[in-house]
């Protein structure tokens, strides 16, 4: 299966005609209980049936509306997923959240909001790296390149704020590009070693793992004061060494 074209651009239900609103609620109660059956069963063990039973609609029905059957409606999902953490990005940095607050803050509950949203949907999300680990490395190009563009789009949410937090002088000017990766990348550690806690032995050590604000805070921690102890190294020193490099 192609991985399915990215737009941003979607229909009203004041531009829809009713069988189109129709057809759109059958999509969506289909969507529902695929989440739902994935979620209980992981993708392997699922099936098109309990899909359809969950649905109640036909088997039919849902080629139908997903032709290339289980994992179009998967890739369906993905696209949901990426895109409400899309969202959740740039909700966290929205005026409303930001003016007054230091950033330090805010970036703090954007942490937390990601990681409970994570673990709001911690089956699907599993699916989603399992599945995206094995096809970045995998030959099938298209779906490769489906998981490196989710990935680049959630990038891109977090580059907007970063660089106005650079251009008021919040944050040391760093190219933002790669501090949006650093810090997803941060995040999904957490997120993992937050799954790997809560289907572990409790032990002291993991504590701050397995609460979300208590993660959060942490995470904020490590990314915006770092381990060392001594002075911090003059900004203009290392921004231009990280530019030389970054550039050359």
């Amino acid at each position: 299966m192609t991985a399915p074209a990215q737009t941003d651009e979607k229909p009203t239900d004041a531009t829809l005609t009713r069988r189109e609103r129709e057809r759109l609620a059958r999509r969506r109660a289909m969507l529902d209980a695929a989440r739902a059956v994935f979620a209980e069963k992981g993708y392997t063990e699922a099936t098109l049936e309990g899909i359809a039973q969950r649905a109640e609609f036909g088997k039919g029905t849902l080629y139908n509306y997903f032709e290339g059957g289980k994992e179009e409606i998967l890739f369906a999902i993905f696209d949901e997923l990426y895109e409400e953490m899309a969202a959740l990005i740039t909700a966290s940095f929205a005026p409303e959240h930001v003016e007054g607050q230091p950033l330090r803050a805010v970036f703090q509950g954007f942490v937390a909001r990601a990681l409970t949203f994570f673990m709001q949907h911690q089956d699907l999300f599993l699916i989603a790296m399992k599945e995206a680990h094995r096809l970045t490395f995998s030959e099938d190009r298209d779906k490769m390149a489906y998981f490196m563009e989710q990935r680049e789009r959630l990038v891109r949410a977090l580059v907007t704020p970063l660089k106005a937090a650079m251009d008021r002088g919040d944050v040391r000017r760093l190219p933002p590009h790669a501090v949006a990766h650093l810090i997803l990348g941060n995040i999904n550690g957490l997120q993992m070693h937050m799954t790997l806690q809560s289907c572990a032995q409790p032990s002291p050590e993991g504590e701050v793992l397995r609460s979300v604000d208590r993660a959060a805070a942490f995470l904020t921690t490590m990314l915006f004061d770092g381990l060392s102890t001594a002075p911090a190294t003059p900004a203009a020193d290392t921004d231009s060494t990280i530019h030389t490099h970054a550039t050359s």
